[in-house]
């Protein structure tokens, strides 16, 4: 059933991957509101130094929810 036999780090795999996909367009719209608070918003992709930097930050929490949900899955 699993592509990976471990299902522990299958688990890690899905948290990580369901983390950035919602998480980064959530991070994404927060940018865009932040830029333009003042004014109507709309949604603009961020420059390319700051997409990154959303994108790195992104992955470590990405990582922390992976790891996180493995463990706290195997507390008994």
């Amino acid at each position: 059933m699993y592509i990976i036999k471990n299902a522990g780090i299958h688990l890690i795999l899905i948290s990580f991957v369901v983390y950035i996909l919602v998480n980064l367009a959530e991070n994404l719209i927060h940018y865009n509101i932040g830029r333009s608070s003042n004014k109507e918003t709309k949604i603009e992709l961020p420059t390319r130094r700051d997409l990154i930097k959303i994108v790195i930050v992104t992955l470590v929490f990405a990582a922390l929810q992976g790891v996180l949900t493995y463990w706290f899955n195997n507390i008994k």
